[in-house]
């Protein structure tokens, strides 16, 4: 019996040094929150180096990055923004940036697929990699470089010389959308120009305009010719060079007659929000709306419903200027974001986290203003790991291009 029982243990200790792989429905991976599905090759743990594999097409589809394959070289070159790694099959070392890193494991092919190691790729890629045993969940965090980014351009006359320098500044810092002051002094030439530009670097550029004046009557005819000239603006452009939306940033709060008669300013901003929706409708122009984290604690009048869950319906995507200067804690950015994204993901709309790096004189928790870029990063990239995982998240703005350009 002993005898049988060694044999037997023998004979599976063989079969698991032979075994090369674990294919693991278990295993599960996510990122930034969201679980990623396999359809062709699952992801696997692999037996002698316990590396979580996964198929190469994961790496462009879902941390962004261009992948290379060279049949004839077995290599794989992977770039993303500014960093290249370039791996051989069963090659245990790889070029990161043209430094040499070793590693366990190796790429390899299987069922015609090519399957590269999770962990590894995604660190050189700056990602964070957090393995959740209790899950079976690897955990992946882009890095906040990687996250949809938006900022302010409130002086539009910059654009006439200095297109290349604001272009390579949004590229480095992962602009995906420009918000551009409408001047119509401008001739669109310039305009065209300057978005075409940045759409080849897949950065978006939105029509900003707006003031707390917004919100009366008398302002109707004002947002109607703003619209009306983007509308013929993007008439006439070249489709590269068309404003992709309508940004607004009218801001009642800042208004005398807020606090004093805030029924009736509620009540004139509906109706000119309701003609912003009507002059719109049809258009193809994505609208978003500039309006503070703490505008879902405001009822609309004589409802039990919150203005932001109103514009949220009328809408495509709301910016809440969320300034504060820290991620985490009471009445930091990721605590003031939660209940807008909360109403955006039941409604299946969009919220950006705006955050501020003008002088301010509201406190000293308000702005980045005297704190380094890298220090700014940090906080983003912490926010963004807690906020990731709401549907409706999309991502960041920075106000504004000039004093964030200004950064340390």
């Amino acid at each position: 019996m002993k005898k049988w029982l060694v044999c037997t243990l023998a004979i599976m200790l063989s079969f698991a040094a032979f075994t090369p792989a674990i294919y693991a429905a278990e295993v599960r991976v996510s990122v930034n929150g969201r679980d990623v599905q396999f359809p062709d090759e699952p992801p696997y743990v692999d037996q002698r180096s316990n590396l979580t594999m996964v198929p190469l097409a994961f790496v462009s589809d879902k941390l962004g990055a261009a992948t290379k394959w060279d049949g004839t070289l077995k290599q794989i070159t992977i770039t993303l923004n500014r960093d290249t790694v370039m791996l051989v099959i069963g090659d245990h070392h790889a070029l990161v940036n043209g430094k040499r890193v070793d590693f366990e494991g190796s790429a390899v092919l299987k069922n015609g697929r090519t399957m590269v190691p999770l962990r590894f790729i995604s660190e050189a890629l700056h990602a964070n990699v957090d393995w959740q045993p209790a899950r079976h969940l690897v955990s992946i965090m882009t890095s906040v470089a990687h996250v949809p980014k938006g900022t302010w351009i409130w002086d539009s006359r910059i654009i006439k010389q200095d297109q290349d320098k604001i272009i390579n500044f949004a590229k480095t810092k992962g602009v995906t959308s420009i918000y551009l002051q409408v001047d119509r002094d401008l001739g669109p030439a310039i305009y065209e120009d300057f978005i075409r530009k940045a759409t080849s670097e897949g950065i978006q550029v939105e029509a900003l305009e707006g003031r707390p004046e917004w919100v009366y009557k008398s302002k109707q005819e004002d947002i109607q010719k703003f619209i009306a000239w983007v509308k013929t603006y993007n008439a006439s452009a070249h489709p590269e060079a068309r404003f992709m939306g309508l940004h607004f940033d009218i801001e009642p709060y800042a208004l005398s007659e807020w606090t004093k008669d805030n029924k009736s300013i509620l009540e004139s901003w509906m109706d000119n929000l309701r003609l912003i929706e009507k002059e719109t409708k049809g258009s193809g122009l994505n609208i978003a709306m500039d309006v503070p984290y703490w505008l879902n604690t405001i009822h609309v009048p004589g409802k039990n419903y919150s203005m932001s869950a109103w514009l949220l319906e009328k809408f495509d995507c709301l910016v809440i200027m969320n300034y504060r200067n820290h991620a985490s804690g009471s009445n930091g950015i990721v605590e003031n974001a939660q209940a807008m994204l909360r109403e955006a993901s039941t409604l299946k709309k969009k919220i950006v986290v705006a955050v501020e790096t003008v002088k301010s004189a509201e406190g000293p928790r308000v702005s980045f203003f005297s704190m380094s870029n890298e220090v700014m990063e940090k906080e983003l990239q912490s926010a963004h790991n807690q906020l990731a995982h709401y549907a409706s998240y999309g991502g960041f703005a920075i106000h504004d291009f000039k004093s964030w350009q200004d950064m340390k």
